[in-house]
């Protein structure tokens, strides 16, 4: 995996330890020469991890739809910005970037960001590891939640296995670099090509 998109907040959060974790994931990327791309904010999460990894020299790309492109948002000191016009063509830039995902604590964004990941990958349009860094156990609840979902018959078990989490970031990366995608069913390929 040479760039990794990581979705998460544009808020820091209340506790410290999720920003300490952005660093470390950062300065991982840059050790393992891992490129970043990510929502293009220099806010919150976003703007940890970003600058973690310049000040490190690493290669960081920000996707920012135009809308939020102004100077208390979009980050300018990196090493590219792309502004998109809308937020979906922002999915599909990062999508065209990048060979898998990561999922950081975050809010609405980062959860729309990561399950349509998981979407594309349930469809086969996808093929690429969607992985949650579970730090202070900030995911259990979503977690326990798709086992719901998977004992109520609403999401098979083969999909629910394809997020991937881990609450140390070199457990979430191994996994990532072995993951295989799951066989698609004829249901699926008839649903796709509609």
């Amino acid at each position: 995996m040479k760039k990794i998109a990581v979705f998460c907040g544009s808020s820091i959060g209340f506790n410290e330890v999720y920003k300490n974790e952005a660093i470390k994931l950062g300065a991982y990327f840059v050790e393992k020469n891992i490129g970043l791309v990510y929502g293009g904010g220099k806010i919150g999460m976003m703007g940890v991890i970003a600058d973690t990894m310049m000040k490190k020299n690493g290669q960081v790309i920000g996707v920012i739809p135009h809308l939020l492109k102004h100077e208390e948002v979009a980050h300018n000191n990196i090493s590219k910005l792309i502004v998109t016009k809308t937020m979906s063509t922002r999915k599909v830039e990062i999508s065209k970037l990048v060979d898998g995902y990561i999922a950081l604590p975050g809010g609405f964004g980062t959860l729309d960001e990561i399950f349509e990941a998981l979407t594309l990958g349930q469809l086969g349009i996808e093929r690429k590891p969607v992985g949650i860094l579970n730090t202070n156990g900030f995911y259990n609840h979503l977690l326990k939640q798709l086992d719901t979902m998977v004992t109520e018959g609403y999401l098979k078990q083969s999909n629910r296995d394809m997020l991937l989490v881990s609450n140390t970031i070199e457990t979430l990366i191994s996994k990532m670099f072995a993951y295989k995608a799951p066989k698609q069913t004829k249901v699926i390929n008839k649903v796709v090509r509609l």
